[in-house]
């Protein structure tokens, strides 16, 4: 018989057994909407690799990932080429997440996978409001005539809860009618108050990784200057571990237009920290 020991290509410190873990990873290798610089489908699989790279206590939450009950269920497998088939896909099985009573941890993937993971949150939870990372709006309502767009998502989810109830982070790009919407709704955060409008209710994270600056996150899509810092970020999340978080997910990584790793390591460590508050 085989000794080993194996690498694992789950994520470091998961639970294996589905049944009786809380919180569900979900890698979604998926970007069949992606407007400029693809490969962010090749992105769950070298996350769950660089996991291993990373140290299991988190000194910034003062927490080790073994006492976060998680289970990698692994990448689903979509069809190619047809983005509805796929977002339908997503949908069903977050649907079945929170019929079993636990929340979802997304991997992506691009940004539109965003969409149908909260239609399935949307399932169980009514009183809901998305904070959302990026540096992008995402409020357009098409990209050349295609509603699902990575760069729709966010408006497609306010017509669902309603504009007033997204709370965008870090937004430095976007056309005028998407800040006007901003505007209008008063999404956009200046400071870590600009959130208890929304402490009463439950709360599904996205992190969109380009709104960290292209600095230490080159390997995105759609990268634009001006971004967060690492620790600026995460002092976002320490603002929210008091927050009643039911759902998250992390997206955009494209770890092939950064060859040194960094840009992959930094999403890995992202994961980890904000594995720690849900």
């Amino acid at each position: 018989m085989l000794k080993g020991p194996f690498l694992d290509r789950n994520w470091m410190g998961q639970n294996s057994d589905y049944n009786s873990s809380d919180i569900i990873m979900l890698g979604l290798p998926f970007d069949g909407t992606v407007s400029y610089r693809s490969g962010s489908r090749f992105a769950p699989e070298m996350i769950r690799l660089a996991s291993w790279g990373l140290e299991e206590y988190s000194p910034i939450f003062d927490k080790d990932i073994n006492d976060v009950n998680f289970n990698d269920a692994g990448d689903l497998e979509f069809p190619l080429g047809n983005t509805q088939k796929s977002l339908n896909l997503i949908e069903e099985n977050v649907k079945q997440i929170y019929a079993d009573n636990k929340k979802v941890f997304g991997i992506g993937g691009e940004h539109l996978v965003t969409l149908p993971e909260f239609k399935g949150v949307y399932s169980k939870y009514k009183n809901i409001a998305v904070v959302h990372f990026d540096a992008h709006t995402d409020l357009r309502k098409e990209y050349l005539g295609e509603e699902m767009s990575h760069s729709a998502v966010m408006y497609h989810i306010g017509k669902i809860i309603g504009f007033e109830n997204i709370k965008q982070i870090g937004i430095r790009s976007g056309t005028k009618e998407e800040w006007d919407i901003m505007k209008k709704h008063n999404t956009l955060c200046h400071k870590y108050s600009d959130l208890d409008c929304i402490k009463n209710k439950d709360i599904f994270v996205t992190v969109d990784l380009d709104v960290l600056d292209t600095s230490i996150m080159p390997g995105t899509g759609t990268p634009e200057a001006g971004g967060f810092s690492f620790n600026e970020l995460i002092n976002w999340f320490k603002y929210l571990k008091d927050f009643n978080i039911i759902g998250a997910d992390v997206v955009e990584l494209s770890p092939d237009y950064d060859s040194s790793g960094v840009s992959t390591a930094v999403a890995t460590k992202v994961i980890r920290e904000l594995l720690m508050i849900l």
